[in-house]
């Protein structure tokens, strides 16, 4: 091997060495700025403009540096990043209220980092919040739709910035809900309103909070109007729940107006009563909660309760954050508004 060769040997082990140790001050020296520049430009901080921050971008891809998020953390004493408990990934409403809190964690410069849990039991919340303080987190949203925090059975640990999304615990830590009671109100009125003499319920699993919460409210407001509450039906939130459901609200002579507890139920709903000759909204109004994207496209197009998800999601983050900064936990509850979206499957009842 010549000189030239071994020389281009040891400089290419040496370029090799300095990419992959690379400094801040290696890339400040090359772009021909600042390290605190350097520090901006790698944070994403406003303040540096765009001709030296591409510079800087350069040096970085030169160099291959690549900023060190884990020191930065520490020194910062953040970590940028919100963990989600959640117990279930299978309903409608738990996949969008995640998708709400990803993308507003993402406008505030957070990552999110997600960890389903099988079975809601003590010991298998106390694991996952024992792996997120191994995957370093600012504060933890629990998407908790089942009734498990109302029990004395299950503490969260106190010292852990908390945010509750659908539970009922609103007098130990900070909770984030959609107004269940009040879009329930709203739905049973709208069909009392238009004549029907009582209102039949479609309701969601026991074990579920959001379920229960509108079970209630259907059956206070049938109250409240001097009306007989009929016989509960229940399913599983699943539109095969709603059609085994159907089959059977069908045979009900009397049964002439339907509150469902969510729109996939409301279509297993209606097609059961499709099959068995009583036309929606002429012979049964059906109405549902939750305004899936899809519910006006419904056969007919589906009466429904509109949740506000991305407000949800978005109000989840603002507490979580709000309490890293200010360094001490909330309680309480915030409720978000939901709104009745009338479409072609209610109508006055027969007669």
């Amino acid at each position: 091997m010549g000189a030239a060769d071994s020389t281009a040997a040891r400089g290419g082990a040496d370029g090799r060495r300095r990419t992959q140790n690379a400094s801040m001050a290696d890339v400040a020296r090359v772009a021909g700025v600042s390290s605190q520049t350097v520090s901006r430009v790698s944070n994403g901080f406003p303040g540096v403009n765009e001709e030296t921050r591409q510079r800087v971008l350069a040096a970085m891809k030169e160099l291959g540096y690549r900023p060190n998020s884990a020191a930065r953390a520490l020194k910062r004493g953040e970590f940028r990043t919100i963990g989600v408990i959640t117990f279930t990934l299978s309903t409608t409403g738990n996949v969008r209220t995640l998708e709400a809190i990803a993308t507003s964690a993402a406008q505030e410069g957070y990552s999110v980092t997600l960890l389903p849990v099988a079975v809601p039991t003590q010991d298998e919340v106390r694991g996952a919040f024992s792996r997120l303080g191994e995957l370093a987190v600012d504060a933890v949203i629990v998407i908790m739709e089942v009734h498990l925090l109302d029990s004395a059975s299950l503490s969260l640990p106190p010292h852990v910035k908390i945010v509750v999304a659908d539970s009922d615990a609103g007098d130990r830590y900070a909770v984030v809900d959609t107004d269940q009671a009040g879009g329930t109100r709203d739905a049973v009125q709208h069909l009392l309103g238009l004549g029907h003499r009582t209102v039949w319920h479609l309701a969601g699993p026991e074990a579920s909070f959001a379920a229960q919460r509108r079970t209630d409210g259907w059956r206070r407001t049938l109250e409240e109007a001097g009306r007989m509450p009929p016989p509960l039906v229940r399913g599983d939130w699943s539109a095969e729940s709603g059609y085994r459901a159907g089959l059977h609200l069908a045979e009900q002579a009397d049964c002439t107006a339907v509150f469902a507890a969510n729109d996939q139920m409301a279509l297993g709903l209606l097609r059961a009563l499709h099959e068995r000759g009583r036309k929606v909204p002429q012979d049964v109004s059906v109405i549902g909660f939750d305004d899936i994207p899809e519910s006006g496209s419904f056969l007919p197009p589906l009466t429904t309760v509109h949740q506000d998800f991305a407000e949800v999601g978005r109000r989840c983050v603002e507490s979580a954050l709000r309490q890293v900064r200010q360094g001490e936990a909330e309680r309480g509850t915030t409720l978000v508004p939901t709104r009745l979206v009338v479409r072609d499957s209610t109508a006055p009842g027969p007669g």
